[in-house]
C-alpha cells in the first residue's frame, strides 16, 4: 500500500496531504475490467500545503500552472491491471512532477568567443572543402 509519497530525499509528501479516486479503468483486465476499480487519480492541494516553503511553492505552482486546477495537482494512472500498481504509478508520477517543478533553475549560459586560431581553423577548412568541391567540376573543355 502506499502512503506518504516521497519526492526527493528531503521532501516526502504526508498521506494526509493526499486525495486518491478510483474509477473503473478502459482497457485490458478481461472479465474483471467491468467490475474492479483501478483506475487511480492522485490529488494534492499545493496551494493549501504547507510543507513547501513560499520561495518552492511559487516555483512549483509558475511551472505546474497548466497541470493545477484551483491549486490541486491531479495525476491519473490507468496503465496496469491491478489498482495497487496504478497507485504505485500515480505516486511516481506525482513525485516526479513535484521534483522537476521544485529543482532548481539551471546556471545560465556565460556567452564566450570562439578563440582567433579556431576561427582560422575553420575558416581554412571551409576553403579547402571549397577547392575540393571546385576540382570535382567538369573543365571547359570537358
Amino acid at each position: 500500500m502506499v502512503d506518504d509519497v516521497r519526492v526527493n530525499e528531503r521532501l516526502i509528501i504526508p498521506a494526509a496531504e493526499l486525495a486518491w479516486r478510483f474509477s473503473r479503468a478502459s482497457g485490458p483486465g478481461g472479465q474483471g475490467v467491468n467490475t474492479t476499480d483501478s483506475r487511480v487519480e492522485l490529488s494534492w492541494d499545493l496551494a493549501g500545503s504547507a510543507l513547501l516553503p513560499p520561495m518552492l511553492k511559487e516555483r512549483a505552482a509558475g511551472r505546474l500552472g497548466h497541470r493545477l486546477v484551483h491549486g490541486v495537482l491531479t495525476v491519473t494512472a490507468s496503465e496496469h491491471r491491478s489498482q495497487l500498481r496504478n497507485r504505485e504509478a500515480a505516486a511516481a508520477r506525482l513525485a516526479g512532477l513535484v521534483a522537476s517543478a521544485i529543482a532548481s533553475p539551471p546556471r545560465v549560459r556565460r556567452a564566450t568567443r570562439p578563440s582567433r586560431g579556431a576561427v582560422e581553423r575553420r575558416i581554412a577548412e571551409k576553403k579547402r572543402r571549397g577547392e575540393t568541391k571546385r576540382n570535382r567540376r567538369p573543365g571547359p573543355g570537358d
